[in-house]
Formats: structure tokens, sequence, C-alpha cells
């Protein structure tokens, strides 16, 4: 698809910042934007950050023609409980299945572990008198609503969620229903299972069906109010916005469906990740993005960044395709402090965007690991996001004296340390069981860090992990939203319906396969692609007869099973360490990937500095004292520039240590490569 207009820009709006990627065809350059996050109303900050890039870089609001969004709303909804009130429909006799759950035990040993979240009250669960069989197949025909829809007007719900019995097999029963709702409760949001998660297994599919109606108010709100914003000074492009998978939606998609929104943000990080490998050519990297609230762990192999079919968020499971991350709450607004027992704890509670850190100056008052990284000297207080913010030094140091020192009997600078070495220790954990639980080395991997504070704790954090190489990219502080700027339009579609993988079934397959495109190519058509833009990736789901999991398995050449078969068979081996190629393979689901793709304009390569300075220093304290390091400008590298660690690289939205040990120079792609030195 393609946009008259030259500029593109792709946004990502975390917790403390938002940050902007714009891209100008008439130069084809790429450049780099941070604004803070209005968390009473993001769009307010999406729009002053859009109108301060526009006096920077020399475009008019008019000159935008496409906008592609990445938003943590329905995340932060779902993790702040700020959710419409709701009511489940399901059929009678399995209104508890929502709390029931799986009944796993995450906490083995716990005498009373939390119980498992549950969005929707008993009292507000409703039976109805209906049932379908798996095959599809009506054993009992939806019984009269009347009464039902009396009790909905009783209830007052903001959103309705219905989730029947089998009704991936047969809709039917929850259309009519959609129906009655309709006509009884004009104007009330309904998210039917059927149509976001049309999947086998019960709590998993009324879990997304819950999740998918309490947040749709909640993103309707949020994008009328960014539509509202459209025609200011000319400002109309076209919005898409990005979904759990790294593909783009309409918005007219994400306000029916917004839990597929929940790993919005990012999953552009991810998609980042895929594009460097190739351009680097660098197959295997584990992406690791340290913002302000979270460090989301993502890994590519090959070339390619892992997708799965279902997450969670907060304990809630999510029966929807998405880019395969683990998150911890470890970011640089991550909270510092000392509990009962006198241990030393950093996060997962964050200061946000308001008030942030206590260097922030903005009534934070808890001591953070910006402020540690401030304290200690690797945070210039004059040049933090370019000199556009100046940092209270001071303040920092007398939380971190106070609230932490004084309670460890340590000095403040000790304090500071202390809290780095915790942080990196969680960060290092989450890497670690990202990559073991798929039974991979650690040192077969280069660390790809990013996000504003990915830099000021990755050679540390590959040192915990034995890396032996870590890669800085361009603009790190924005890099979720560069890789949103190159990715496309992506609809997914499931049909759950069990399959023997033989042949007897070949003529069932094909015919199922073929729906899929059909329905994939008319969303495609819906969406305004044209016929050259469009692609289908067809994968299943497939597991030996009697397990109960599934692998997803992608099947380029479907429906022929031979090949299918057999790349299941070593997927199997490669994550399990075995496969019984002699025992029957059942397939669940069946998967398309509707993709639009938009053009990729050509970025200009980087340009390296033809003439460069040396470097300053600055006093960094580590280890007990107080030593000068370099401290270099990124902007100002060569090609032929070394830098030995212990040192400090500066731009304007983040900052990277080089720790002892550590050598690094410029890449021809403009990324800074780390290296350890061999002892």
């Amino acid at each position: 698809m393609s946009v008259a207009q030259p500029v593109r820009i792709a946004v990502d709006i975390g917790g403390t910042f938002t940050d902007f990627q714009i891209l100008d065809q008439r130069h084809g350059r790429v450049m780099a934007w941070k604004a803070p996050t209005t968390p009473a109303d993001p769009s307010e900050g999406l729009m002053t950050g859009i109108r301060q890039a526009a006096g920077r870089f020399g475009f008019a609001l008019a000159d935008v023609g496409l906008l592609l969004h990445g938003t943590t709303i329905a995340t932060n909804a779902v993790l702040e409980r700020k959710l419409a009130a709701g009511v489940l429909l399901t059929t009678a006799g399995f209104e508890d299945v929502l709390e029931i759950t799986r009944h796993v035990r995450r906490d083995i040993y716990g005498l009373a572990p939390d119980p498992f979240p549950c969005l929707i009250d008993r009292d507000r669960r409703f039976g109805v008198a209906e049932r379908m069989r798996a095959d599809g197949s009506v054993e009992a025909p939806l019984g009269d609503l009347s009464r039902l829809m009396e009790r909905l007007r009783e209830a007052a719900p903001e959103a309705i969620a219905i989730g029947l019995l089998h009704a991936y097999a047969n809709p039917a029963h929850e259309r009519a229903l959609r129906d009655a709702v309709a006509a009884a409760l004009p104007g009330v949001p309904v998210s039917l299972s059927s149509d976001i998660s049309p999947e086998i297994r019960e709590y998993e599919r009324l879990s997304t069906t819950v999740l998918n109606a309490l947040l749709m108010p909640v993103v309707q709100r949020y994008l009328a109010k960014l539509e509202a914003r459209l025609g200011e000074d000319g400002f109309r492009p076209r919005i898409f916005l990005v979904q759990s998978n790294g593909g783009m939606c309409s918005l007219a998609r994400a306000a029916e469906q917004p839990a597929r929104l929940l790993l919005s943000g990012p999953s552009g990080g991810a998609l980042a990740a895929e594009r460097l490998s190739r351009r680097l050519g660098r197959p295997n990297l584990v992406a690791v993005d340290m913002g302000g609230t979270s460090f989301d762990v993502s890994v590519v192999q090959d070339h390619v960044i892992g997708l799965v079919t279902q997450g969670e968020v907060d304990r809630l499971p999510v029966r929807l395709p998405m880019v395969e991350m683990r998150t911890i709450g470890a970011g640089g607004g991550s909270i510092a402090s000392v509990d009962a027992a006198g241990r030393l704890t950093a996060g997962p509670r964050s200061a946000g965007a308001r008030p942030g850190p206590v260097c922030y100056a903005r009534g934070g008052v808890e001591p953070t690991v910006t402020d540690a990284n401030a304290v200690l000297g690797r945070l210039d207080p004059d040049f933090f996001l370019g000199g556009a913010m100046a940092l209270d030094l001071a303040g920092a140091r007398d939380a971190m004296a106070t609230r932490i020192g004084a309670k460890l009997a340590l000095s403040t600078e000790a304090a500071a340390e202390g809290v780095l070495r915790v942080t990196n220790a969680q960060l290092a954990a989450a890497v670690r069981l990202s990559l073991f639980e798929k039974g991979l080395d650690p040192r077969a991997f280069s660390l790809l860090s990013f996000g504003g504070a990915g830099g000021l704790h990755a050679t540390e954090v590959a040192d915990e992990l034995g890396i032996t190489e870590v890669v800085l990219p361009r603009e790190p502080g924005t890099l979720s939203a560069y890789g949103i700027l190159f990715s496309d339009l992506v609809q997914d579609i499931a049909r759950s319906r069990l399959y023997r993988a033989e042949d007897s079934h070949a003529a069932a397959l094909a015919e199922a396969v073929a729906g899929l495109r059909a329905e994939a190519d008319a969303r495609l058509a819906a969406d305004g692609v044209p016929d050259s833009q469009r692609a289908v990736e067809v994968s299943a789901d497939l597991r030996y007869r009697g397990q109960a999991f599934e692998l997803l398995v992608p099947w380029p050449e479907a429906p022929a099973l031979a090949p299918l078969l057999a790349r299941f068979h070593a997927t199997h081996r490669a994550r399990f360490s075995y496969a019984a190629e002699g025992d029957p393979v059942e397939i669940v689901t069946l998967r398309a990937a509707a993709i639009g793709r938009l053009d990729k304009p050509e970025e200009a390569v980087a340009t390296p500095a033809e003439s460069g300075t040396a470097p300053g220093s600055r006093q960094v304290w580590q280890g007990g004292a107080a030593t000068a390091w370099p401290v270099w400008r990124r902007e100002r590298l060569r090609l032929s520039d070394t830098i030995e660690g212990p040192a400090i690289i500066e731009e304007a939205f983040a900052t990277h240590v080089i720790a002892a040990g550590w050598r690094a120079a410029l890449d021809p792609e403009g990324a800074i490569i780390a290296r350890r030195i061999a002892a």
C-alpha cells in the first residue's frame, strides 16, 4: 500500500516517554524524537511530540501520510484494573470456568497461594440455556432469552462477553445471542469468543473474550480522542495500530478486538531486532528493551523472531498470536527499596512518567534505577535527553542516602552500586530463562540492547551471561518505534478442528486451507490492499496423539502433508530433544496470517563522522572509588575510533556504559559493536 504524502511516523507510547521515528522520503532520513507521555490522555503527548518533531526536522503536519501507532493503553488498563464493568454470558453450567481456571500451582510450596485473577464476579456471570457439540452440531437449541435480557438490563453492563461451549466449531448461537443483546441494550460493546479466539480450550477462550470485552470501552475512548485530533493543522494521516503479533490493524479492527493490542508497544522492538539481524549479518540475537518501567526479552534465531499462539498479561491467559517475549518489571523508573527483612530490592514498582525518578524533579521521592545511575556519574545531569531535561542530582543523592544508604549502613554511592547490582542480576536472570527454556546457549548469541536505559547495563549484563558481543544500534532509545516504522498489516485467522495428519484427511484439510486463504483474501480486500501487495502465510498447531499441548509449525506448502510432518518432528526434537516419528500426529488448529505489504521506503545509509574529537571525561564511582572515565559523543565517532572500557558513550536519547574488559567500535551500518576482550 502506498501513501502520497512523503512523511511516515511511527510512535510507541510507553509508560514514561512517547517515542517517535520519522521517515521523510524526500531525503530518506530516519529521525528520532521523544516526548513525555501524558497518562491522562496519551493522544495529547502524541500530538505535542509530533509538533515538536515537525519544527525540529522541517516538515508540516499536512506532509504526514501514515501514522503507525504502538501503545500500552490496553496493557496498562489490565495491569491497573481500569476496565469496564462487564458481564459474561456462557453456556448454563459453565459459569465458573473463568474462576476454576487450570488449577496450575505456581507457588508449589505456598500454603495459601494467591488466587488467579477473575475479572467478572460470579453474580455477573449468566448461564444461557443452549448446547453445541464439539463437531458443531446442536445438542440443545438456544432457549427463550426474554428473562436473560431483563437480568442484563438490571446489571447495566458497560461491556458484554459472550463465550458459549464449542462456539469455535459453530458460532450460530453466539451470533443469535449477540443480536438479541444488541436489540435489548443498544450501544453496549459485545465481544464473541467465535470472533476474537475461535479455538479449543474453554478457559483460555473465555479469558481472552472477557479481556477483549472489558477493553473495548477503554480503547474506543482513546481512539475517539485520537480521531478528534485529526485535522488539526492539516494533520490527516492514515492511522494503523500495532498488534501483539507485530503487524498493523485498522482503527476499526482495534476498536472491535483491543485484546490484540496487549503487546502492541514491545512487539515493535522485536520487529526491529529481526530487521537489524539481517542488516547487521547476525542471525542469532537476544534483544533486550529496557525502558522506564519494564525489561522485555525476545529471541531472534536464524534471522526470525518467535511467535506464540498464547501469552498472558498479569496471569490472565490471552489465546491470540503474539511475539514471543518475556517481560519483567525492571526499568529506569523501577523503585529501589529495603524491605522489612533488610533486603535491597529494585522493582517491579515503577515511578512511571508521573512523578518519575527523583532526579526528574517532578515530585518523585523514592529512589529508582535511573537515580542510581545519576548518583554514580553514569548520567550527565546537563545532557539528559540531549540537554532537554536537567537532572536534579542533589535530590537523587538525598533520596538514595535516606531511603537506601541509611537503612543498610552504606554510603550513598555504595547504596547506588547495590541497586545496580540487584538490577543487573534480575536482567540477566530474565535473559537466561528466555534462552535456557529453548535449550539455547547464551554464548551463541549477541546481545542487542536498546530502550532509553538499556545501554547503561548491557555490557555488565552480558558479563553475567557469558555473552561476548553487545550490539548498540542507532537511535536505541526509540528502536521499538523504528521496528514499527517498517511493519505490515497483519490479520490472524484461526480455525480449531481435529484432523489426523494422514492421507485419509487430505481432502478435508485442503478444503479447510482453501477456506482460510479465501477469508484472508477477503479481509485484505476490505482493508484496501491491492492484489500485488497481499500475502497469506499458513501454519498449523500439531501434537502427537495423546499430548495435551501443541507446537506451532509454519506450513508454506499447504496442503501438502509430508513437509509439514517433517518440520513438526524437527521442531519437537529441537524443543524437547526427541521426536516420535512413528507415532500418529494430530492437527488441532489451522492458522492463516493475512498480510498487506506496506511500501518499504529506502532509508539513508548512516554516515559516520569524518573528523572526530577527543573524548571528554567524567568522574564515575565504581568499586568504592571515583575515577575519570572517558566520555564519547556518538555522533562524533569515526569508523577508526576504538573505545576501551571503562568508558561512556552519550547520545541524545541514550547513554551507554562500556565496562572494563570490553572494547567498542562503530559498525558501517551505524551500530556500536562492543566485544569482550579475551583474558
